[in-house]
């Protein structure tokens, strides 16, 4: 076994790799740039390695400069997570030409599923079912226009070197192809720096299934699957092992054809072979077709192994030592049922925005698995993913386990900038979902799933009195025996009066009405209900519970003053501009593109907030932007 190994990662996956690793008594190394300096997986590591500046570009995805760590530091190893150089066969090879081990699948393996087009071509050798479509050379607009005329719309153009929904669109009608080529195109080149894409027929009701393989480069196995089909923007929310509706004799099918996928490439390692299935009349064993293979650990691996009792990263690290496979198909069984939801700081009612800024408060239910790269107090950046953590819940059964998954998230406390806990709890709480009808159009067909929290209830606002008061109330000036302390509080637009009579009786007054509430047992009450937790940070209290909510506490001396005003297209996040569409004096009409930024690896388009006439431009493609920085304006109506 290794004595020491480099993790060429960072944030969750890194932390993860290094918990099992430690538990095996391997030491670990962590290679960090300037934005992560003080990150989580720097601060678990036995040794750390600076890579250099925020971009990736210039440190997570430089493999000289990763494997030059793990040579200075004598690592024997490199694990490479996922993302960044996980699936680069050049790197792979470069690892090994410096007689490091590579904890992952050989070049050639990767090279071999890479690229969707030839993948499909190795797959349909192998005699595993694909999707119909078109992965031919002729990448012309017409030449791939035409085909998607013969596969018969609707259907998907694919980024051939793609994954994470980058570089994917899904087309309904002709007259929309040619600009979601465009976009795909230029989202894939900036993404992989590849433009080539595949085009795809696309599954009306569509169930993304996926089964977990693991070989040794001569035998393989698999670990069940995990349905992966809650999703948004084509990115994964919440997954489940195993598939719901799923029969003895579908699962058979699926588990073999993936195998083979496996053994056809020699494949050493953790594995995923991904099938789109079509759910419209329940799952057949003629009803999957093979979408990919994603040849590293999978995000959602947690849920595979809460219900096999399996260590995939311990799999991993000894089969990369030499050792054969840790078990045969026959030792490994399903116990239970297991849900993972992914938390993001993202702005979900503006359409999956990624968020940045400071965790002030960060709480989990301890009974729940919990794998994250940041802890509270912790920068969420603009340079990488904006993820906070995955929550692994498991029962016996399914019904059990989206029960504890539904408290889980309802424990859940995260304050200091935008989440999308909401969201997932409201998702977790769906009918459909909860029944086990899943697809990934679920979440686009309801809208009130992404809705923005209702910020009215009385309980919600009482609890965000208790906490945007008291404490300041308590601290500032101790109690007096003679008198009550009051204290006014700004709450949004509403000013509160407090008065604090003892430690653990208050009341409130807004205009004429006037609330009494006490404290018991640790809780706030208030005539005989239950007020829901909260939590201070800055000018903003947070109140936790069914769908959190956000208050802010502005200064009195502020009140009234006036934000911008919708003349001006503003950046929504730090990013960097890829194209601006409009010029000054050109009309536009209401939601008519002017802008497209990139940022956290995404295409984000910014659009004319009303009909006018483009003012001014403050931009151009190439810039690096800040949040709220205006981009364009338009010339002031009449």
């Amino acid at each position: 076994m290794f004595h020491r190994i480099l993790i060429a990662n960072r944030g969750e996956i890194a932390c993860r790799v290094m918990e099992t690793a430690q538990k095996m008594g391997i030491e670990t190394v962590a290679v960090y740039s300037d934005a992560d300096r003080n990150a989580r997986h720097v601060r678990m590591a036995d040794r750390a390695v600076r890579l250099g500046p925020a971009p990736v570009a210039e440190s997570y995805l430089r493999g000289d400069l990763v494997i030059q760590a793990a040579l200075e530091t004598g690592a024997e190893a490199i694990h490479p997570g996922y993302g960044f150089l996980s699936e680069n066969p050049d790197f792979v090879a470069q690892v090994e030409a410096a007689g490091l081990v590579f904890i992952g699948p050989s070049a050639d393996a990767i090279r071999a599923m890479g690229l969707k087009d030839a993948a499909k071509a190795l797959m349909i050798k192998a005699g595993v079912p694909v999707v119909p479509g078109y992965q031919g050379e002729d990448q012309s607009d017409d030449g791939l226009a035409a085909e998607a005329e013969k596969i018969g719309y609707p259907v998907l153009i694919k980024a051939v070197a793609g994954g994470g929904g980058k570089g994917m669109r899904l087309v309904e009608v002709a007259q929309d192809f040619a600009a979601s080529l465009e976009s795909a195109k230029a989202e894939a080149r900036t993404a992989f720096g590849n433009d080539r894409v595949l085009i795809e027929k696309y599954i009306n009701q569509p169930r993304h299934i996926e089964v977990q393989v693991f070989g040794d480069g001569q035998d393989a196995v698999h670990l069940f699957e995990r349905d992966c089909s809650l999703q948004r923007r084509h990115q994964k929310v919440i997954e489940e092992a195993p598939a719901p509706g799923m029969t003895s004799e579908v699962r058979a099918a699926m588990g073999a054809a993936a195998v083979a996928a496996a053994k056809a490439i020699g494949y050493a390692g953790a594995g995923t072979v991904e099938f789109i299935v079509d759910g419209a009349g329940g799952l057949r064993e003629d009803g999957f077709w093979f979408m990919e293979m994603n040849t590293r650990l999978q995000v959602e691996h947690p849920v595979t192994e809460a219900i096999t009792g399996v260590d995939l990263v311990e799999w991993q690290l000894r089969v990369a030592a030499g050792e054969g496979l840790p078990a045969r198909q026959e030792d490994l069984q399903i116990d239970g049922h297991a849900f993972e939801a992914r938390l993001y700081a993202e702005d979900v009612p503006a359409g999956f925005l990624p968020a940045t800024g400071r965790i002030a408060h960060l709480a989990f239910p301890p009974s729940s698995r919990i794998d994250s790269g940041v802890q509270e107090g912790d920068e969420i950046s603009p340079w990488y993913d904006p993820m906070i953590a995955k929550i692994t819940v498991a029962g016996a059964d399914r019904a059990t386990a989206l029960t504890g998954l539904r408290m889980a998230l309802a424990e859940t406390q995260v304050a200091g900038l935008v989440t999308n806990i909401g969201f997932l709890q409201r998702l977790a709480a769906d009918p459909g979902f909860g029944n086990g009808a899943v697809d990934t159009g679920l979440i686009a067909r309801q809208p009130d799933l992404t809705a923005a929290p209702v910020r009215g209830g009385w309980r919600l606002a009482w609890a965000a009195i208790v906490a945007a008061g008291l404490e300041e109330a308590r601290a500032g000036q101790g109690f007096a025996l003679w008198q009550p302390l009051a204290r006014q509080v700004a709450l949004d637009d509403q000013i509160v009066v407090l008065e604090v009579a003892d430690p653990g009786r208050i009341s409130a007054r807004v205009g004429e009405a006037v609330y009494d509430f006490a404290q018991s047992g640790g809780v706030w009450w208030c005539d005989g209900m239950r007020c829901p937790e909260a939590q201070k940070h800055g000018a903003q209290v947070t109140v936790f519970g069914a769908d959190p909510v956000t208050f802010d506490i502005p200064d009195p001396l502020a009140r009234g003053s006036q934000g911008p005003g919708g003349d001006a297209v503003l950046a929504p996040m730090p990013g960097l501009v890829q194209t601006v569409v409009v010029a000054p004096g050109d009309a536009v009409t209401e939601g008519q593109r002017m802008v497209v930024l990139e940022a956290m690896k995404m295409e984000h388009v910014l659009r004319a907030p009303r009909d006018g006439v483009v003012a001014e431009v403050t931009v151009k493609a190439g810039d690096q932007v800040t949040a709220g920085l205006p981009l364009a304006t338009l010339e002031a109506e009449a």
